[in-house]
């Protein structure tokens, strides 16, 4: 009998949890899945359907931190002529995605890459779609026990959260197409500093802010102009 940790999650205990409409598995090796999340599937879902001029083309998506695959699974079971790479730098991460894979049936449509961000990806993108680790080491005193249960790797942001998307928006431009999207999840009160650092860097601009539910800033939605 497994031994169950106090403040350990209920998705932990039972092993699954629901994540846009789809059944899926998670474990200590991944970030549980959380409503705000689906908001970046719908943007994703959205720029995939103005830019396909073309159904024959492939439209080609990286989602980066994949974690358990939610979002690159939600997105091949919604998006029909996409082709999607997922990546994340914890091969047992990987395994859980992998398995949801299998359990949606999309394994034939989804690559898992273990890869450190862009080190261990090739190729151009049409979007690139992230939920990147951004709590700053600051903040994780106040976080609730039962997060604290989920993998440090895929809460820590750096000191002050930022980490991650200062990494992506300096190296996204050379996977994305010309015209390309990235769509980010971020943390409370970052969108200032995020839109900051995607305007800083040259051809990059954001094209659109998405609150959540509780009126919190929660989606950028950024474009590559080479």
């Amino acid at each position: 009998m497994k031994l169950i940790k106090p403040y350990t999650p209920l998705q932990y205990i039972i092993g699954r949890t629901e994540f846009f409409g789809l059944d899926l598995i998670v474990n200590e090796d991944v970030l549980i899945p959380r409503p705000e999340t689906e908001m970046a599937v719908e943007a994703v879902i959205g720029l995939a359907a103005k830019n396909s001029r073309e159904p024959a083309v492939s439209c080609r998506i990286l989602d980066l931190c994949t974690g358990s695959g939610n979002i690159a699974i939600s997105l091949t079971k919604n998006i029909s002529n996409c082709k999607i790479v997922a990546s994340d730098i914890s091969e047992a991460a990987l395994d859980v995605a992998r398995q949801n894979a299998s359990l949606h049936a999309v394994s034939d449509r989804v690559e898992f890459v273990q890869s450190d961000l862009f080190g261990g990806i090739k190729g151009e993108f049409d979007i690139i779609v992230t939920n990147p680790p951004y709590i700053a080491r600051n903040e994780f005193e106040g976080l609730q026990k039962e997060v604290l249960m989920e993998p440090h790797i895929a809460l820590d942001g750096g000191e002050d959260g930022l980490d991650f998307y200062r990494a992506i928006v300096q190296n996204a431009a050379g996977h994305l197409k010309d015209g390309g999207n990235v769509v980010m999840e971020i943390g409370f009160g970052q969108s200032a500093s995020i839109k900051k650092i995607v305007e800083g860097r040259k051809g990059f601009k954001v094209i659109d802010i998405k609150k959540d539910h509780n009126g919190i800033d929660r989606i950028v939605t950024a474009e590559w102009k080479n």
